[in-house]
């Protein structure tokens, strides 16, 4: 099988490459990627003789005609990460997102319809808006969109994109929307590595507001496991929501991460809450799990913390050049 992967030196699709290559020895990866700030040749550093990695811009029809024109309809397939996705750089500047998220879907999905090849778009539970703290409800695969900064916004119109392309033109796609992810090979600027990266530089930690904002946490790796279930069993047209069902508020992330790195659980900084940062979200996993049997690995989420946290004490050489730049753009916004 052979798989064409847009965003594949991003976090998720690096991981996506990684764990496919491990559990899928078989398979022949094209990662396509603009290895803009978020995307790197390093993520893939281990496994760069193994896949073919292509720079180019998701946007461009002609480059990603050609390399979907290399697809087996048969059997091969399109998994599209590529997407701009940090809710802060989106409310600095939402342009990049539109192009990225949206031009850039209506790229590949032009170019599957063309040569009638199998696409699988990952999306984020961001699309649906926010659940009141004490909600009893949970996302699922009917909740109404209701995003709320120009990341969110964006993906939503990306997801109604695929919809539309599966009904009016019978393209081949299934969509996940998973929950927040983490592990290996995470930007900086996202909350979990940002506060283990400003411990191991002796930076000190940052939390958003009051720190109640409520996140449905998942391993990458399982993240990624349910998209392969998608991919393989997943009814045509469908959409699924992929999340662990591991809802914490970030002010019990931060504390974790703290203890688990020999701080004191208190030793933090509350900084400036985001623009309509979100209360809370969940994901409800029932059809994923009942249809198509995925279970994630990671169950215990300290265990994957403390994982996450001795992979950056270990690979300081990946994010120690993003470190100051990432920090820099925090302290221009205040937070």
């Amino acid at each position: 099988m052979r798989l064409l992967v847009t965003g594949g030196a991003g976090f998720i699709g690096a991981n996506f490459v990684h764990s496919t290559l491990a559990r899928r020895p078989g398979t022949s990866i094209t990662v396509l990627d603009a290895l803009t700030y978020a995307g790197s040749r390093e993520s893939l550093a281990d496994v760069v003789g193994q896949i073919r990695l292509v720079q180019g811009d998701v946007t461009d029809a002609p480059l990603v005609g050609e390399l979907v024109a290399e697809l087996n309809p048969e059997r091969d397939a399109v998994v599209h990460f590529a997407a701009e996705t940090h809710v802060d750089n989106s409310l600095a500047d939402p342009e990049p997102f539109l192009r990225s998220n949206v031009i850039g879907t209506y790229t590949v999905l032009e170019a599957v319809r063309a040569r009638q090849v199998r696409l699988h778009h990952v999306s984020t539970d961001e699309v649906y808006g926010e659940l009141a703290l004490d909600d009893p409800q949970r996302f699922t695969e009917t909740t109404p969109y209701s995003p709320s900064s120009p990341y969110s916004s964006t993906k939503a119109a990306a997801d109604l994109l695929v919809r539309s392309w599966v009904r009016s033109y019978g393209v081949r796609a299934t969509i996940s929307n998973c929950s927040n992810n983490y592990g290996p090979y995470q930007h900086v600027e996202k909350f979990i590595p940002r506060q283990i990266t400003n411990l191991l530089t002796g930076r000190r930690a940052k939390l958003y507001g009051s720190g109640a904002n409520v996140r449905d946490w998942i391993h990458v790796d399982d993240h990624n496991s349910a998209v392969w279930q998608i991919m393989a069993g997943g009814q045509l047209g469908r959409t699924y929501l992929i999340g662990a069902e591991g809802e914490r508020d970030n002010r019990t992330v931060l504390r974790t991460i703290l203890r688990l790195m020999d701080f004191d659980p208190d030793d933090f900084d509350h900084v400036a809450d985001r623009p309509g940062h979100d209360l809370r979200y969940a994901i409800d996993p029932s059809a994923l799990r009942d249809e198509l049997g995925w279970q994630p690995e990671h169950h215990d989420f300290e265990a994957g913390l403390r994982a996450t946290i001795d992979w950056y004490r270990t690979h300081e050489s990946w994010w120690a050049p993003l470190k100051d730049a990432a920090e820099a753009r925090y302290a221009e916004l205040g937070r």
